[in-house]
């Protein structure tokens, strides 16, 4: 397996744990548990499930193609946006819920999500290059 999607796989088990470590958190100490949901939500679905669906795309997708990934220098890049772009919300939202620093936090939330939709547009772009070539 190469060594970036060994990358996104562990990623994905860390967001997992991480996520799970605040919920049992906001489960503690419910009173302040509206302020990371956000945070919680995101390193769940974009850290646990998008990094498991991006490595296991692209290291299981190719070769039902038969293929080499189209782009391996994407893939790499994408890693580093997608990962960017989370922690950087997952930092930001519960600074936003709690309606600190607005001016600050609100164009965080906006530049990690726009870093979060680049990383799902090179994964869509790479994979649909590898599984369908355009000259075929």
């Amino acid at each position: 397996m190469d060594k970036i999607i060994v990358w996104y796989l562990r990623m994905s088990v860390f967001y997992f744990a991480a996520g799970a470590l605040l919920g049992t958190g906001m489960l503690l100490w419910p009173e302040d548990a509206g302020y990371y949901i956000p945070a919680h939500v995101h390193m769940n679905l974009l850290g646990f499930m998008s990094m498991m669906i991006y490595g296991v795309g692209y290291h299981i997708l190719p070769r039902f193609s038969g293929v080499h990934i189209y782009s391996p220098a994407i893939v790499t890049i994408q890693f580093w946006v997608a990962n960017a772009g989370l922690l950087m919300m997952a930092i930001s939202w519960p600074f936003h819920e709690m309606q600190t620093a607005l001016s600050l936090v609100r164009p965080l939330l906006v530049l990690s999500a726009l870093l979060s939709l680049i990383a799902v547009v090179l994964f869509t772009y790479n994979i649909l290059k590898t599984i369908k070539p355009m000259d075929k």
